[in-house]
């Protein structure tokens, strides 16, 4: 499936969003856990109970942000009946990106070990990423290392296939300096893991930065080719801030097709 702006009409119009689920009037305030590499937030409504999951990791070129730079993520998926998780993890470069994914996949098993008692179902985590988390979200979900994902939600990476990007010149100096050895592009490229198994259902939007589309939408491509559910969104009407900074705006495009994909995942 493929979201553009004709589909999404019609998708609001056939009420897919119920009036008045969109926003949260109050700001949530997050339990902090560490889970050995780094720290994380945990959202979660009062009295919850077996709620599905957002698991969050930030962007920042790999080597900057933190899990507080959320916006209005977690009230909107708390209104909306979902905890929410926002991840720290080591940046460059005192880790490398393969670190990054390790301590990506520490931190998804500590939630799914854990997030019961905060109200959240462990079976029903949706992982979710914006840029160099988008990336990581991708890598270690294609590669089997957050074991019983329910669903991807991808927001708006060029690095799913390295040695790809390379070849079509878009290396460019961020992130030639992040990959900067060929070596290691196979084993660091989501893209590397499709082949030859169906994955979890995955929701691929892109921005109108650079690269984006084409490279997300070979991603989609490959992914269908395995036999995998993929819900692509054409967000060119987003710079790539802004297409994670408004998701949980009232009205928001992406913010309506995504709840849509996460209620047809997890419910």
């Amino acid at each position: 499936m493929t979201i553009d702006r004709r589909t999404l009409l019609l998708a609001s119009m056939a009420a897919l969003l119920p009036a008045g689920t969109l926003a949260a009037r109050d700001k949530p305030s997050p339990e902090t856990f560490d889970y050995g590499p780094a720290k994380l937030d945990i959202y979660a409504p009062d009295g919850a109970r077996n709620l599905p999951v957002g698991f969050f990791v930030h962007g920042g070129a790999w080597r900057f942000g933190k899990r507080s730079q959320v916006n209005a993520k977690p009230a909107f998926l708390l209104a909306n009946g979902f905890c929410f998780v926002s991840i720290d993890y080591r940046m460059l470069p005192q880790a490398d990106v393969a670190t990054q994914a390790g301590d990506v996949e520490k931190a998804y098993a500590y939630i799914r070990a854990n997030i019961a008692r905060h109200g959240g179902d462990p079976n029903r985590i949706v992982g979710m990423g914006h840029s160099a988390g988008c990336h990581l979200i991708a890598l270690t979900g294609m590669r089997g290392g957050l074991p019983g994902v329910a669903g991807l939600l991808l927001d708006d990476t060029r690095a799913y296939d390295l040695a790809a990007l390379a070849k079509n010149g878009g290396m460019v100096r961020a992130y030639a300096r992040v990959f900067s050895d060929p070596s290691q592009w196979a084993a660091l490229s989501p893209a590397s893991y499709v082949d030859g198994r169906k994955h979890p259902p995955t929701f691929i939007a892109y921005s109108r930065a650079e690269g984006r589309g084409e490279q997300s939408t070979a991603f989609a491509e490959r992914l269908r080719a395995s036999g995998t559910d993929v819900t692509l969104f054409d967000g060119s009407a987003y710079t790539h801030l802004s297409i994670n900074r408004d998701f949980g705006e009232e009205g928001d495009a992406l913010t309506i097709a995504a709840l849509a994909f996460l209620r047809s995942t997890v419910g």
